[in-house]
C-alpha cells in the first residue's frame, strides 16, 4: 500500500484529492494506453527512426493500443520536447519542471483517512498494483518522466486524483479538457463519440460507416482515411463525419423518422457500394496521382448528393443501396462530369476561386444536374 497526502475537494456533489507521487510511483502504478484500431497500425519497421536518446522501443512497450482507450496516439515530438525541458529545469534547478497537476484516474475507490483539524486535510491510501491508475490528462508528460525515471526518479509530480467517476464521466471530462483547451484533433472527438462512449446516435453511425470504408478491403477508400488524425490516410475523418451527420439529421428532417430509419440500418452497405460505383464513374481520375477526387471536399460533394442517388436508384432497381442500381443511377457523371473535371491544375483549380466550400457546392450542383440527365 502507497500513502500519500491529500487534500480531499468536493465540487458539486463530485469529490476527488489533490496529491503528490513521486516520479517512481507514477512508473510503478500509472498504465499508459492510448486510442488505435489494429487494422490502422503500421506494420513494424515502416516508421522512420530519427537519432534519438529516449529508447522508444522500450517506451512503446509500457504502452497498450484499443478501442478500449480514450487518449490520443503517441505524438514523439512532443515527448522529447518535454524531455529536453525537463533535464533543463534540473540542470539550472531555478523553474519546476511540471507545476500545473496532471489528472488521475483510479480503477477502484481508494481510501482517505482525515488527519489533524481538518476533515479535507489527511492520507491517501493506493493498492501498490501496477496500473491501477490511468492518465486523463498530462499522458505525454508522464511518459516523457517515465523516459528519464532513473534520472528524475526523486522529483515529485502534482496530481488531481479522481476514484469515483464512471466510463461516462471518464471521457466527457476528457473531452471537455481537451476540446476546450489543448484543441484535440477533431477526428479523434468523431471517434470516440463513435465508439459511443458519450451518445449521439448521428455520430456514431457516421463514425462507424468511415471506419468501414476505410477498412473494407474492397472499399476504394481502404485505408485513404485518417481515422483518429494521424496516420498514412490522405483524407481527415472529421470533416467527412460532419457532411454525414448532417446528411442522416436532413433525411430525417425531410423524409420522416421511417426514411432516416431505413438509412441508418443500411448506410454501410450504400456507401460501400455508393464509393465503388464513383470509382468505376471515374476511373482515370481515381487512380491517378494528379486528380482531387480523394479529397475531404470531393468526397463531402460526394456525401451531400447521396439522396439524389438513393432516389435515382430506387427508381431503377426499386432499392436505394442495391449496388447495381446505384451504378445505373451515377452513369451518368461518366459522360456529363468526367475524370478531367478532377484534374487538380485543370478544371478543379480554376473551379476553387469561391475556397473550399465554395468548390463543395460548386461539384454538387454538377452532380444534381449530371443526376438528372437520366
Amino acid at each position: 500500500m502507497i500513502t500519500v497526502p491529500a487534500h480531499k475537494v468536493k465540487q458539486f456533489g463530485v469529490e476527488f484529492y489533490q496529491a503528490s507521487f513521486s516520479a517512481a510511483d507514477i512508473d510503478r502504478l500509472v498504465r499508459f494506453e492510448v486510442l488505435g484500431y489494429a487494422s490502422a497500425e503500421e506494420p513494424p519497421g515502416k516508421r522512420r527512426r530519427r537519432p534519438s536518446r529516449i529508447n522508444w522501443e522500450l517506451l512503446e512497450k509500457r504502452i497498450t493500443r484499443g478501442e478500449a482507450a480514450f487518449q490520443r496516439p503517441l505524438i514523439r515530438r512532443k515527448i522529447e520536447e518535454l524531455l529536453k525541458y525537463y533535464r533543463e529545469c534540473q540542470e539550472a534547478g531555478n523553474l519546476p519542471a511540471i507545476p500545473g497537476a496532471v489528472i488521475i484516474i483510479a480503477e477502484r475507490r481508494l481510501q482517505f483517512a482525515p488527519g489533524g483539524a481538518s476533515r479535507s486535510l489527511g492520507l491517501l491510501q493506493i493498492p501498490e498494483e501496477p496500473g491501477i491508475l490511468r492518465a486523463l490528462d498530462g499522458q505525454h508528460r508522464l511518459l516523457a518522466l517515465h523516459a528519464a525515471a532513473d534520472e528524475l526518479k526523486g522529483m515529485e509530480v502534482p496530481a488531481v486524483v479522481f476514484d469515483n467517476l464512471d466510463d461516462r464521466q471518464v471521457v466527457e471530462l476528457f473531452v471537455t479538457i481537451n476540446a476546450k483547451h489543448t484543441r484535440l484533433n477533431p477526428s479523434h472527438l468523431i471517434s470516440l463519440a463513435g465508439r459511443r462512449l458519450y451518445t449521439n446516435e448521428n455520430q456514431a453511425l457516421a463514425h462507424d460507416v468511415i471506419r468501414a470504408l476505410n477498412e473494407t478491403e474492397s472499399s476504394p477508400l481502404a485505408g485513404e482515411i485518417r481515422i483518429l488524425g494521424v496516420g498514412r490516410g490522405k483524407v481527415s475523418q472529421a470533416p467527412l463525419a460532419e457532411e454525414m451527420v448532417e446528411l442522416l439529421e436532413t433525411v430525417r428532417k425531410i423524409g420522416g423518422e421511417q426514411r432516416a430509419k431505413e438509412l441508418r440500418e443500411g448506410a454501410r452497405r450504400f456507401f460501400l457500394n455508393y464509393f465503388k460505383a464513383i470509382a468505376a464513374a471515374f476511373p482515370k481520375a481515381w487512380a491517378g496521382r494528379k486528380y482531387s477526387i480523394k479529397t475531404g471536399t470531393a468526397l463531402r460533394a460526394f456525401i451531400r448528393v447521396s439522396p439524389d442517388v438513393m432516389v435515382a436508384a430506387r427508381e431503377s432497381k426499386k432499392d436505394s443501396f442495391d449496388a447495381a442500381g446505384i451504378r445505373e443511377a451515377v452513369a451518368p457523371w461518366s459522360e456529363r462530369i468526367g475524370d478531367a473535371r478532377f484534374e487538380t491544375e485543370g478544371a478543379w483549380r480554376q473551379k476553387q476561386a469561391g475556397g473550399t466550400r465554395g468548390t463543395v457546392e460548386i461539384l454538387v450542383r454538377e452532380l444534381k444536374d449530371a443526376l438528372r440527365s437520366r
